[in-house]
């Protein structure tokens, strides 16, 4: 290989990842009931679109039920396409959230999540300390 085909091959970008919620909705793999669930029996499912050590993107269902949170050990965006959630913050109240809304849980937060309606998601998760 000569040194402009080196630097044309070095110069190439990574490719882009492309999705659709249609085909993610096919390709979610059960997770099966939510660990540590208090209320109801909340069945959970994903369909990654990139996993990474520094992020996962991807889609999130789960049916209606509730669960706490301690100290969580990334930082997750969250925009909800589907179903109505209330997510409580320990000390701080709750918010009732729905299709449209977007919002950032950080490292270290505690409070819960509780599905009221089913709820279908996209999100976006970061290791603790990867977030700057």
């Amino acid at each position: 290989m000569n040194t402009e085909e080196m630097d044309q091959t070095d110069m190439q970008s990574p490719t882009p990842t492309f999705a659709t919620i249609e085909t993610l909705s096919r390709q979610l793999r059960s997770l099966g009931i939510r660990e540590g669930s208090d209320r109801g029996s909340p069945h959970t499912s994903y369909a990654p679109v990139l996993e990474t050590s520094d992020l996962e993107v991807g889609l999130w269902t789960s049916t209606e039920g509730g669960w706490p949170i301690t100290n969580r050990e990334d930082t997750e965006i969250v925009y909800i396409l589907s179903g109505r959630a209330r997510i409580t913050t320990e000390g701080a109240g709750s918010r009732d959230v729905g299709p449209g809304d977007l919002f950032v849980l950080p490292a270290g937060w505690t409070g819960r999540w509780d599905i009221l309606e089913p709820v279908e998601k996209l999100y976006v998760t970061i290791p603790r300390g990867q977030e700057n």
